[in-house]
């Protein structure tokens, strides 16, 4: 039996296991950044940004405080302190009937924390290059 996508979101979350993504998203998997106006497509690009965001959010404040779930989709509130700034934001997920990820939008609050993220995704994005 295949686990539950957000069961899989959350181990990943948990281990910072970035090679894990391969197997979460979808091929046709699109990422929606709070800092990057255009949506990023395909599987390659959204783990990307998904494994730069397990080094960057991967602090030992962050956690979910809530979830909402559906059939095929979830929000999930996360929160977490950076540098003293205190952030609050949504993952919001989709998945298609084989379990993959397939639509993942990050949204944060408030505008400092988007300029910390920001700062500290392009450097990892950078570093990946």
């Amino acid at each position: 039996m295949t686990p539950h996508p957000l069961d899989t979101w959350h181990r990943l979350v948990r281990e910072q296991d970035a090679a894990g993504l391969h197997a979460l998203l979808a091929e046709d998997a699109v990422f929606h950044s709070p800092v990057v106006h255009t949506p990023q497509r395909g599987r390659a690009l959204a783990a990307a940004y998904l494994g730069a965001a397990f080094q960057v959010f991967g602090h030992p404040s962050f956690r979910y405080v809530r979830e909402i779930v559906g059939p095929s989709d979830a929000m999930l509130e996360f929160e977490l302190e950076l540098d003293g700034l205190y952030i609050n934001g949504v993952d919001i997920l989709r998945w298609n009937q084989a379990g993959q990820i397939t639509d993942f939008k990050v949204m944060l609050r408030p505008l400092k924390a988007v300029h910390l993220i920001h700062e500290r995704m392009a450097a990892m994005l950078q570093a990946r290059r």
